[in-house]
């Protein structure tokens, strides 16, 4: 079982920036891949950034050069850089990680963050 907990949402202005945190507990050693996705109201969970254990990213088109997806492995955290936000990047944003045993993977989902870009 892995438990993740973001943190870092809030209201920001359009060009401005925000770093969401996921921490992540439990059986993190069968971690292989930590996402944020997000999801504005009416719209359906999108992905935003991936990054695997091996440490390949992977980003949405709409937030390329804008986005940056990291991890600290001493904190069990992984983070979520955001730059010259937009308020189309206004959202719900969640950490979801997958692990890997017993011959399946399973997903988990943090509770989300509020992110808000407006004037």
């Amino acid at each position: 079982q892995v438990h993740v907990v973001e943190s870092g949402g809030g209201l920001v202005q359009p060009g401005g920036s925000l770093r969401l945190s996921c921490a992540a507990s439990g059986s993190i050693f069968s971690i292989v891949a930590t996402g944020w996705y997000r999801q504005a109201p009416g719209k359906q969970r999108e992905s935003v950034a991936t990054i695997t254990s091996g440490g390949t990213t992977n980003y949405a088109d709409s937030v390329k050069g804008r986005f940056t997806i990291s991890r600290d492995n001493a904190k069990d955290t992984v983070y979520l850089q955001m730059n010259s936000l937009k308020p189309e990047d206004t959202a719900v944003y969640y950490c979801n990680a997958q692990d890997y045993y017993s011959g399946s993977f399973h997903s988990y989902w943090g509770q989300g963050t509020q992110v808000t870009v407006s004037s």
